[in-house]
């Protein structure tokens, strides 16, 4: 599937495209805009890559079971096939921060909570956290695997929850027309249950789930990555 790569120094930033985009929506939206004063300084590489979500969750064709397959199968390529892009493309073992929007927020902290031991943080914007949302109600291990407040709150691995700690995590919600604080507050206290550091920061009534509100969010949160 397609990458397309802004910058050339820096830590990489993993963007995970909004429900059925492509790896160029971020540009179209002038997402990569707001945040071209980290890519001229060398602050970070970004790399926008391609969804499969008009072949699983937003597929109406499609059988449950079979979304949540194709959604593994996502994760695996970003696994063995985007992260070794990243590290051959940058020349090392640069640290990766996922980050995304509505739909992509939910995959870019669902790879960082699944592999802490790979991605060193995440910037999760405007998402909703429950896949049983997209898979309308339906359920089984892969939907387990892939829903952050259903298998965080089970996680016992201690290994893999220091590694979480050691990461950066934002979420962030506006509280305006369609967006979901709750589901930012309910990931929030799972996180906390946990033991494991995070910010999470909801933006005011007048905010709304809207390319506008993550132009001003993604600049703003890389500020505060050192």
């Amino acid at each position: 599937m397609e990458i397309v790569v802004y910058g050339h120094y820096g830590f990489a930033l993993l963007m995970f495209p909004t429900a059925a985009a492509d790896f160029l929506e971020y540009e179209r939206f002038k997402l990569i805009d707001s945040i071209g004063w980290f890519l001229g300084e060398g602050k970070l590489k970004a790399f926008s890559i391609n969804s499969i979500n008009n072949e699983s969750w937003l597929n109406n064709n499609m059988h449950p079971a079979d979304k949540a397959i194709r959604h593994q199968q996502y994760n695996r390529y970003v696994v063995e096939e985007v992260v070794p892009f990243i590290h051959n493309h940058s020349k090392g073992l640069v640290p990766i921060v996922t980050t995304g929007a509505s739909l992509g927020a939910l995959h870019a902290i669902n790879n960082f909570l699944r592999r802490p031991d790979i991605f060193s943080g995440t910037i999760a914007m405007s998402g909703t956290y429950d896949l049983k949302y997209y898979s309308k109600g339906y359920f089984d291990e892969n939907v387990y695997f892939n829903s952050p407040v259903e298998y965080l709150q089970n996680w016992n691995d201690e290994y893999m929850l220091e590694k979480m700690r050691k990461g950066k995590i934002i979420i962030a919600s506006g509280q305006g027309d369609y967006e979901d604080p709750n589901a930012s507050r309910r990931l929030s206290d799972i996180l906390h249950s946990k033991g494991v550091d995070h910010w999470l920061d909801l933006w005011g009534h007048d905010v709304k789930h809207e390319w506008p509100t993550w132009r001003q969010m993604l600049p703003y949160f890389l500020s505060k990555f050192n």
